[in-house]
């Protein structure tokens, strides 16, 4: 079984990999100009500045548009789409290498409703993004002086614009964006918008043209670096812990029940002091409750665990924060490709337990996490189209996510799980499952499944506790995340903490007598989770500065999808890893 689960790791991790390269050369552009040539603007989005995710078209405001009044668009792919982002050509004029000195883009005179709307705009810090060449600028609409007495010089403009372009040879290299020339806004006022373009020649390769992009001070300071050697002896600690006390105890039960020679009084004394987790033996292996659901989520789970991995690995290689939605992009390929692997876990899990009812088990695991993103996101696109933001997910995309579900994810998920049944789904249980069910004993409060559940994720958020901020920052302020290193061994570190403590949990439970272990061992893995929607409401609060009922709905509501997978993830390996551990035990037991 594991050597043919290996097999479909590597073949699934291929796929993805190749597809993900066939996308880079389908969508590159050659980046290469002559003396001359025409380099397209392109404005993107505009917004409140404290609110990432509320962004509107950026002629939403009244800027100069298209001589014509035509707007050309840039469609991009899934995964731009699905950001918000909605290229439009400015139809500035700028020349490859060719100066542009101050030229006026339009002029008019501000009506009141124009000025209301800039003025609002700068009351609120709204920035706007343009890209050059796939190089994207940013600069705000204008300055907010709350404490000047005179209203109409507190709201104030920027309209001229100058772009500074580094090239070398024939290759854009870096591109800068300042504003100047500041004017009141008021009702009746001449504005005239201008631009200028300056060209300087650089040293620096095209392959290094996004390190000006990258924060390096921030995601390798000292304090990273430190986070990560804490999660790592955190992980020495636990397995450690685990195996001496466990493995020493073990022994020693082990050594009891390999005596064959004790005499009939030494025997019946060591039945009468038998306590703890062997007493369980007949009902460990007991069929879970809810086992279609909870075969769903540990296939579900699985999957992602796959799913990440690839995507970390893929953006090691790749350096996917470079391509706008690429990210995003790979995201829905390699799950819809990785569906074989929920399929097939989650069927050969229902089938090993007996279950009797596979299809509705398969619906579930195809339905589960993909229709639950599906619910949110359309709670979230109502609001966005409320707003008339370009976060609203166009209807014509929705129709594209859904078919890559329908003929590419549910056939494999179908697949995945026939595959699963026949190849592992014949029970192997160490231990016959006794008729009557063996009641459980009464034990002190911090014995109880729930009070074990609970606990079980504090460990495992511990060690990703750092690394969480840096993810939440690069998210929602605007920095490109890029250390995908870091995130990997942290990814390694979460599931080795997540198994120790899983199974450190289930060993105290079953010593307890208590042999609702399944549920019990997915749980205390998946309040990871839960945790990490526990530091997202206070990093809400301390550490950002949005405001408004729209950002709050985008902020919880993405939080949200991203605690349920990592609940889901987690819980799937502590589960995993708990069945494994508990296999292993009482396979060397007498279980008559």
């Amino acid at each position: 079984m594991e050597e043919r689960s290996s097999r479909v790791f590597f073949l699934v991790a291929a796929l993805c990999v190749l597809l993900f390269l066939h996308q880079c050369d389908a969508t590159e552009y050659d980046h290469k100009y002559a003396a001359g040539d025409t380099v397209m603007l392109w404005v993107n989005k505009v917004g409140p500045y404290n609110n990432p995710q509320e962004t509107y078209n950026y002629y939403s405001l009244p800027f100069c548009k298209p001589g014509d009044g035509a707007l050309n668009h840039k469609w991009g792919g899934l995964g731009e789409v699905l950001e918000g982002n909605e290229l439009i050509d400015s139809e500035l004029e700028i020349k490859f290498k060719i100066p542009t000195e101050k030229k006026t883009i339009c002029s008019f005179e501000l009506s009141q409703g124009k000025a209301d709307l800039f003025k609002e705009a700068v009351a609120s810090t709204y920035w706007f993004e343009f890209f050059i060449d796939d190089l994207p600028l940013w600069g705000f609409v204008g300055e907010y002086h709350p404490e000047k007495s005179d209203e109409d010089s507190r709201h104030i403009i920027h309209t001229h614009k100058q772009f500074l372009i580094k090239y070398n040879k024939d290759q854009i290299i870096q591109v800068n964006l300042t504003q100047g020339n500041l004017v009141p806004i008021k009702d009746g006022k001449q504005l005239e918008f201008t631009y200028a373009v300056e060209w300087v020649e650089t040293n620096t390769t095209f392959a290094r043209r996004f390190d000006a992009y990258l924060d390096y001070p921030f995601f390798e300071h000292q304090i990273h670096w430190f986070s990560i050697f804490n999660s790592f002896m955190m992980v020495i600690f636990l397995t450690g812990l685990v195996s001496m006390i466990l493995m020493r105890t073990l022994r020693n039960d082990y050594a009891k029940y390999a005596r064959e020679e004790d005499d009939l009084e030494t025997l019946e004394r060591d039945v009468s002091e038998e306590s703890g987790w062997k007493l369980v033996h007949g009902d460990v292996f007991r069929v879970p409750s809810n086992l279609v659901l909870l075969s769903a989520l540990v296939g579900t789970g699985a999957q992602l665990s796959l799913l990440i991995l690839l995507i970390i690995v893929v953006a090691i290689i790749g350096m996917l924060y470079i391509g706008r939605g690429a990210i995003v992009t790979t995201f829905i390929v390699c799950y819809a490709l990785t569906s074989f692997i929920s399929g097939y876990v989650g069927g050969a899990f229902y089938s090993r337990n007996d279950g009797k009812h596979w299809i509705k088990s398969m619906l579930l695991t195809a339905t589960l996490f993909p229709f639950t993103c599906f619910g949110i996101g359309f709670a979230l696109n109502t609001v966005a189209i409320f707003y008339h933001s370009l976060a609203a997910i166009p209807f014509g995309t929705m129709v594209v996510v859904l078919v890559i579900w329908a003929f590419v994810s549910f056939p494999l998920v179908l697949l995945g799980t026939v595959v699963g049944r026949n190849w592992s789904g014949v029970p192997n249980n160490p231990c016959r499952v006794k008729t009557i069910p063996r009641p459980i004993p009464e034990k002190k409060w911090y014995l109880t499944p729930w009070v074990v559940a609970l606990l079980g994720g504090l460990l495992p958020f511990g060690s990703i506790f750092i690394e969480m901020y840096f993810v939440f920052t690069s998210f929602w302020n605007y920095k490109v995340y890029y250390v995908y290193g870091f995130m990997l061994l942290v990814f390694l570190i979460l599931a080795i903490v997540t198994v120790c403590v899983t199974i450190v949990g289930t060993y105290f439970l079953l010593n307890a007598e208590n042999y609702h272990w399944q549920w019990t061992s997915f749980i205390s893995a998946a309040s990871t989770g839960a945790y990490v929607f526990l530091y997202s409401i206070y990093y809400y609060f301390m550490k950002t500065k949005m405001t408004g009922f729209f950002q709050t709905c985008f902020y919880f509501g993405y939080t949200l999808m991203f605690c349920i997978g990592l609940g889901i993830l987690c819980g799937a390996v502590g589960y995993l890893g708990s069945s494994v551990f508990v296999r292993r035990i009482y396979r060397n037991i007498k279980c008559d």
